[in-house]
């Protein structure tokens, strides 16, 4: 029981990418020298394949859902629902589970969290799908893929250094899957994302199901996610950012 508590916390820390400054810091991988305009050209094939300036556009995202997560060291499934809603750099995060439930939110300027010891988790916003939006913002940085990555895609970096390497459809632009390496409290995370599935809600493609891979220094956490609802552009009351809610 003590061991599955320890792996939902670290789901918890990590899972919810679908779309508050910790003391994190992206293991940054220097991008090979050369003209990137190729790739920016295809960050926004990507991103009109996605919604465009729909997407853009896009003021709040709430996404509910169930998520089944295994390790390496439990291969029954443990069972969670989420649930997520953004509103610009706001957020609230619920993860419900028989063991170790969270909450955190972000009201534009600070960050609470029901997660014991000081410890918050990582620029959920900065990380994955929810890079996209930010295309053309200043501080959001479009480079080539290492050298070492012989697919089709991107690599995003935001401002504080965070970066999401993009795998996408050699037909369709959509993302397929994307992957990243960053390090939380001296530890190294590699998680890496497949799509299966999206959602068109209002003209925006929403993942709808995927499933993501955790490594971390002592574990391997596999987690099947499925959205239920998908909600864009729904109104959104300011104390929805407050833990006290």
């Amino acid at each position: 029981m003590k061991r599955r508590l320890i792996v939902l916390l670290i789901i918890c820390f990590y899972c919810l990418n679908v779309f508050a400054q910790s003391q994190s810091k992206s293991t940054m991988v220097a991008a090979p020298p050369g003209n990137f305009s190729a790739e920016i050209e295809l960050a926004k094939l990507t991103l009109a394949a996605h919604g465009g300036e729909k997407l853009r556009a896009m003021k709040t995202l709430v996404v509910k859902g169930s998520v089944d997560v295994t390790t390496s060291a439990i291969t029954q499934a443990i069972p969670a629902t989420f649930i997520t809603i953004f509103a610009g750099d706001r957020y609230r995060i619920e993860i419900v589970n028989p063991f170790q439930p969270l909450k955190q939110v972000f009201d534009g300027v600070q960050t609470s969290t029901t997660i014991r010891g000081g410890f918050t988790l990582p620029p959920i916003n900065r990380l994955g799908f929810p890079l996209l939006p930010r295309l053309g913002e200043q501080g959001f940085a479009i480079t080539s893929l290492p050298e070492s990555k012989k697919k089709k895609g991107f690599r995003m970096t935001s401002p504080e250094g965070f970066y999401t390497d993009f795998y996408l459809d050699e037909k369709t632009n959509q993302i397929k899957g994307y992957d990243s390496s960053y390090d939380i409290n001296g530890k190294a995370v590699t998680t890496s994302v497949e799509v299966d599935k999206y959602r068109i809600v209002d003209g925006i493609t929403v993942p709808e199901k995927y499933a993501q891979r955790f490594d971390t220094e002592q574990i391997t956490i596999y987690a099947n996610f499925k959205a239920k609802e998908i909600f864009v552009n729904s109104t959104i009351s300011n104390e929805v950012f407050s833990l006290a809610n």
